[in-house]
C-alpha cells in the first residue's frame, strides 16, 4: 500500500461530532467516515482491521464446530410476530413496507431465522447437536447513537446459535462458546472481564457478558476481589435485608417539616426540629424516598409505578430499565401528578401507594420496595401532605408493598451479594454476550425433532453474540496514545510502515527495494512514498495510523543504516542496511534478528 495512491486523507483536527479519543483518531486517521448519525463507511485501512477481527472470530468459531451461513438483513414480519418481538422491540426496530404494503424489518438479531432454518432442515435427534453462525450487518434504531462504532444504528455482529435435544447438550454448547470467546478476546488483546448479565429482550436463563474494561464504557459492572464474583449492574441481585425487631419503635407520628421537598432539606429540618434521642444526626439513609415513574409498554399501554428506596440512594436507570423491560420508563411529570391529585409531590409516602393502600383515597399505583428496606425497619417519609412527614413509620407494621425491585444504585464498598466481601465498581464496553435461551424461540416457532424414542421434543437453544465492528472501536480506545492509534499486531492494517524521507532519489530507490523484500516474505507494508511531503508530516501520519513497526529510511542511509521504531513503546534502534529486511522480519515475527 503506497500512500501516494492509497485512498486516504488524514486530518489534523478532531471531527466535531466525535466524543471519545479512539473515535476521533479512527476518523482522523482515515479508517472510517461518518455517513449519517450512527452509520459509518469503512475506508480501506479500517476495512483491513475489521477483516482481521472477523478472521479471528471465524477461526475460533470453526474450531468448536460452528458452521457459517448468512441470512438477509431485510426480513419478513411474520417470524418476529410469532415471537412477539415485532412489538417488544419497540422503537429500536427498523420497520418498513414494500411497494405492496407488506411489513418488513431490518434485522436486529436473527434468532427467528436460525430457528426456522433448523426447523426446515432437521427432523431427528440424529441431526443434532448443531452450531450455526454468521458475521453480518445488524440494524437498531438507536435513539441516541454515540461514540462512533461503539453504539451505532448499523453494526457488524457475529451471532451464533446452538441447537440440542437436551439441557445437558445446551450446557456443553454454552461452555464451548465460552471457551471460544476467551480465546477470541485474548487474541484481540483486550483487557476484559466475564460478568453475570441480564438476558434482557433475548430471554433465557444463564447469561454472561464479556466486557472490555474501559473508562469510556457504557456498562457499569461490579466485582468482588475476595470471591471473584462479577456482574453487570443490571444483573446484581441485592439480598433481602434481615428483619428488624420493631417492638421498641414508637407509633408512627406526623410532624410539620415546612419547605422540605427534597431529601437534603428534610434531613436538615429533622435535625433542627426533631433531633434523635440517641444523639446521632439524621441522615438520608434514615429516610424513605418514594419515586413515581411511568412505564410505556411496546403496545403503547402506560402504567404508573412507585418505587421506595433509602433516601441516600438514587434510582439506577439501567437497573430499573432491566427490571421493567420490555417497557420503557420515564419520570413522572407535572401532567402525571395532575392526574393523581392524592400524590403530594415532594411529600409522597407509602400510605397512598400500592394496589391495597393503607390511607383512604389511595392511588392504586403499584408500589415496589428496594430489598434493603427490612421488615420492621423504621423510616422518615412523606405524610402525603405538603409540609409534613411521618416519623417512625415501620415496614410491615404500618405499611407494605406489592413486591421488590432491584433498581437502586450500587456503590463502591457495598456488600457483595455472595457475602464474601465488598464490591468495587468499574466501567466496560460490552464485547460479547452468551445466553442459554432454552426453548423460548423453538416453542414459539414449532422447532421439534424426534428423540431416540420416536417422540417429538422441543429443541433447546443457545445464543452467542460478538460485536465485531465494536471490537475495532474498543481496541482503538484501549490502545491509542496522545499522538495516534497504536494497533496490536494481530489487528494492524499492516505489519510495517516504511517512511522514506528526504529528497535524495537513492533513499526512495532503497526504500522501494526494501518494501519489495518485505512483501516477498509475506509482510503487509504501508509505504510512504509521497514526494514533496515534509518528514514531519510523514512522521505524524505514521504515528497517527498506528502500525506497530515504523521503519525510517532517511539521512542515515548514507552512513549505511536505517531506523526501526516500535510505535507503542517509542523505542528506536539503528540497523545496518545489510540485513535490514531480516531484522525487520524478525521484529515483526517476534524472533531474534540474525547475528
Amino acid at each position: 500500500m503506497r500512500l501516494s495512491t492509497l485512498f486516504l486523507r488524514t486530518l489534523r483536527e478532531d471531527p466535531a461530532d466525535a466524543e471519545l479519543p479512539g473515535h476521533k483518531l479512527l476518523v482522523r486517521a482515515g479508517y472510517i467516515r461518518r455517513a449519517a448519525p450512527g452509520v459509518y463507511s469503512w475506508l480501506p485501512l479500517g476495512l483491513k482491521v475489521l477483516r482481521k477481527v472477523e478472521q479471528i472470530v471465524r477461526e475460533e468459531m470453526d474450531a468448536i464446530g460452528g458452521q457459517e451461513l448468512s441470512f438477509p438483513g431485510l426480513l419478513p414480519r411474520e417470524p418476529y410476530e410469532a415471537t412477539n418481538r415485532w412489538t417488544e422491540y419497540g422503537d429500536n426496530l427498523f420497520r418498513l413496507k414494500d411497494r405492496k404494503g407488506v411489513d418488513m424489518l431490518l434485522g436486529p438479531t436473527h434468532e427467528e431465522m436460525f430457528t426456522l432454518a433448523v426447523k426446515d432442515l432437521c427432523s431427528s435427534y440424529k441431526d443434532l447437536p448443531l452450531t450455526l453462525y454468521q458475521v453480518q450487518t445488524k440494524y437498531r434504531d438507536e435513539a441516541r447513537p454515540r461514540a462512533g462504532l461503539l453504539r451505532g444504528r448499523e453494526f457488524i455482529m457475529k451471532d451464533s446459535y446452538s441447537f440440542d435435544v437436551a439441557d445437558e447438550g445446551l450446557e456443553a454448547a454454552y461452555q464451548r462458546h465460552r471457551g471460544a470467546y476467551v480465546k477470541m478476546f485474548d487474541r484481540l488483546g483486550l483487557d476484559y472481564v466475564i460478568v453475570h448479565a441480564d438476558s434482557g429482550a433475548m430471554g433465557g436463563s444463564a447469561s454472561e457478558e464479556f466486557l472490555a474494561v474501559s473508562p469510556v464504557g457504557e456498562d457499569t459492572f461490579v466485582r468482588c476481589e475476595a470471591s471473584g464474583y462479577a456482574a453487570n449492574v443490571e444483573a446484581v441481585v441485592v439480598p433481602l435485608a434481615d428483619p428488624v425487631d420493631c417492638a421498641a419503635t414508637p407509633a408512627a407520628h406526623v410532624e410539620d417539616t415546612p419547605d422540605s421537598p427534597t431529601i437534603a432539606t428534610l434531613v436538615d429540618q429533622a435535625n433542627a426540629l426533631y433531633p434523635r434521642a440517641d444523639g446521632r444526626a439524621w441522615t438520608g439513609a434514615d429516610t424513605l424516598k418514594n419515586v413515581v415513574v411511568v412505564l410505556t409498554y411496546p403496545d403503547g399501554r402506560t402504567e404508573p409505578l412507585a418505587i421506595g428506596l433509602p433516601g441516600d440512594r438514587e434510582l439506577d436507570a439501567k437497573r430499573l430499565g432491566a427490571q421493567v423491560a420490555p417497557a420503557q420508563w420515564e419520570p413522572f411529570e407535572e401532567k402525571d401528578f395532575a392526574a393523581f391529585p392524592m400524590l403530594a409531590k415532594g411529600y409522597l409516602g407509602p400510605g397512598v401507594l400500592g394496589e391495597h393502600p393503607t390511607a383512604p383515597g389511595g392511588s392504586g399505583i403499584r408500589y415496589l420496595l428496594d430489598p434493603s428496606v427490612a421488615d420492621g425497619s423504621a423510616w422518615i417519609t412523606g405524610a402525603d401532605e405538603p409540609g409534613k412527614h411521618v416519623f417512625d413509620l415501620v415496614h410491615g407494621r404500618d405499611f407494605s408493598a406489592d413486591g421488590i425491585v432491584q433498581a437502586a444504585e450500587l456503590r463502591e464498598g457495598d456488600p457483595s451479594p455472595d457475602g464474601a466481601g465488598t464490591l468495587t465498581l468499574a466501567r466496560g464496553i460490552e464485547m460479547g454476550h452468551i445466553f442459554q435461551l432454552g426453548r423460548k424461540y423453538a416453542e414459539a416457532l414449532g422447532l421439534k425433532v424426534l428423540d431416540e424414542h420416536g417422540k417429538l421434543v422441543t429443541v433447546t437453544m443457545g445464543s452467542y453474540g460478538v460485536g465485531v465492528s465494536r471490537a475495532v472501536a474498543a481496541v482503538a480506545e484501549a490502545t491509542h496514545d496522545d499522538i495516534g492509534l497504536a494497533w496490536p499486531r494481530a489487528l494492524a492494517p499492516a505489519d510495517v510502515h516504511v517512511v522514506a524521507t528526504g529528497k535524495d532519489q537513492a533513499i526512495f530507490d532503497y526504500a522501494e527495494g526494501l518494501v519489495g523484500d518485505l512483501e516477498t516474505q509475506g509482510l503487509e507494508v504501508i509505504y510512504d512514498d509521497r514526494l514533496k511531503v515534509s518528514p514531519g508530516v510523514k512522521f505524524k501520519d505514521a504515528e497517527l495510523l498506528g502500525v506497530p513497526t515504523i521503519v525510517v529510511v532517511g539521512r542515515g542511509l548514507a552512513e549505511g543504516s536505517i531506523e526501526i521504531k516500535d510505535r507503542r513503546t517509542g523505542e528506536r534502534r539503528e540497523v545496518p542496511v545489510t540485513g535490514a529486511a531480516e531484522a525487520i522480519i524478525a521484529e515483526v515475527r517476534q524472533a531474534d534478528p540474525p547475528a
